[in-house]
């Protein structure tokens, strides 16, 4: 990722600059005015994920991609203005150097082999370089060597922050995350760090403000076997038909790898009234989707492929691939590990998906794997199912309850753990 800064006298002179040099995918991170014009931070091959692991604990104030695309461009910004300063004092010690006139030293007679001793001027310069080595490295997206006195720190946290750690892990938080969220809470008091720290949390779990079965659209959902795409797809339908009707809707499904496959939405279709088209090697998607242009929402069921299935390139290219505007969804079950999710995300993510659904939290011991899941990589949560039942047990997310719910979850795996060990 190359992010760069610009200034020019007025807004069309900057974003002709950016294009000259950056060229036309540059990402414009921020904007404003300064006092000879506009400034615009910019950024090649920009990714959030990337973003997040170079601010570090400042990330988790950033609630979404907007605000993290600021505060991407702020510490560029005060990474340019150090450097520059400290090339300024390299400039100004050299200068007082050569004004000095040269003092040579007289020859002291000694039996002793003198101690060589450095000049201070040149151990200032030297130091300086130094840092702009260091500050070099950081404003080009590299990381520098962490101090012996950083090492030191980082490796000696503050007791009651390793305990709220420790707290955050037992929610299901990974222990990089529950790290940063201790560190970001500061010091004090164990319960005061827990709440501030859930608030963080619930921020930075974002959430759709309208639901799929508004918006209506081409909506795909995708993700590994098991996760619940097909019920999801039922429960969304159903949804769907009791407010708006059957006449609008249509259910595709893109799985022709197994035996059976269609089985399950084909019996959505006719419990719903609602037709369902299969993709095969006689009927494309962008052929069925042509036919079906007169619905207002059409549901895209997809085979749960992992990496190394044959099929798994050639179905996500046949959703990036597609003239028609299809907004893919992540389907991940509560119940997975948090390696399976990172690892199905990175299976994904080509697809660019529009956002994610949560499956199973009805079954998953604590919520914490996959609300930090959803907090690390920015996507949106559209809705949570918890339960079998259609379509009652499907609901639009909203981050503070879903907080809330994990912290129940925890409480009852704990009164769970205390019958378990007094029986």
């Amino acid at each position: 990722m190359k992010v760069k800064r610009f200034f020019a006298p007025t807004m069309s002179q900057a974003l002709k600059m950016v294009r000259l040099e950056m060229g036309e995918d540059a990402v414009i991170l921020s904007n404003r005015r300064v006092d000879d014009g506009v400034e615009i931070v910019t950024a090649l091959d920009y990714d959030e994920n990337m973003a997040r692991q170079r601010l570090g604990d400042a990330a988790v104030q950033a609630t979404n991609g907007a605000r993290l695309a600021e505060l991407q461009a702020d510490q560029h910004r005060r990474l340019e203005d150090e450097l520059g300063r400290s090339r300024q004092r390299i400039r100004e010690t050299r200068e007082r150097r050569s004004a000095q006139p040269e003092v040579v030293p007289k020859p002291v007679m000694t039996t002793e082999r003198a101690a060589p001793s450095q000049d201070p001027t040149q151990a200032a310069l030297d130091a300086m370089r130094a840092e702009i080595h260091s500050l070099r490295d950081a404003v080009n997206g590299r990381q520098p060597e962490p101090s012996a006195v950083a090492k030191t720190l980082a490796s000696e946290p503050d007791a009651s922050q390793q305990r709220l750690a420790e707290r955050l892990e037992e929610f299901g938080l990974s222990s990089h995350l529950a790290g940063t969220l201790a560190r970001s809470s500061g010091s004090g008091r164990l319960e005061e760090g827990w709440k501030k720290s859930l608030r963080t949390l619930a921020a930075g779990v974002r959430t759709q403000d309208q639901e799929i079965v508004e918006q209506g659209g081409i909506v795909a959902l995708m993700g590994p076997t098991g996760s619940g795409k097909t019920t999801t797809i039922g429960k969304m339908a159903a949804r769907y038909v009791l407010r708006h009707g059957a006449d609008s809707l249509a259910l595709v499904t893109t799985d022709r790898y197994r035996v059976a496959a269609h089985e399950q939405l084909f019996v959505f279709g006719r419990i719903l009234n609602v037709p369902v088209r299969v993709v095969d090697e006689s009927h494309s998607l962008d052929r069925i989707l042509d036919d079906l242009t007169d619905k207002r929402l059409v549901l895209i069921d997809t085979a749960g492929l992992t990496h190394s299935d044959r099929g798994h390139q050639e179905q996500l290219n046949e959703l990036v691939s597609s003239y028609h505007p299809i907004k893919p969804y992540l389907v991940l079950a509560a119940t997975s590990q948090p390696r399976i999710m990172k690892s199905t995300w990175h299976c994904y993510k080509m697809a660019k998906p529009a956002g994610c659904i949560m499956t199973k939290l009805d079954e998953a011991l604590t919520l914490g794997e996959v609300l930090g899941f959803a907090m690390e990589t920015g996507l949106r949560v559209a809705y949570y199912t918890d339960g079998q039942r259609i379509p009652d047990d499907i609901h639009p997310a909203q981050s503070v309850p879903l907080v809330r719910l994990g912290v129940e979850r925890m409480r009852e795996a704990r009164e769970a753990t205390m019958v378990a060990a007094g029986a």
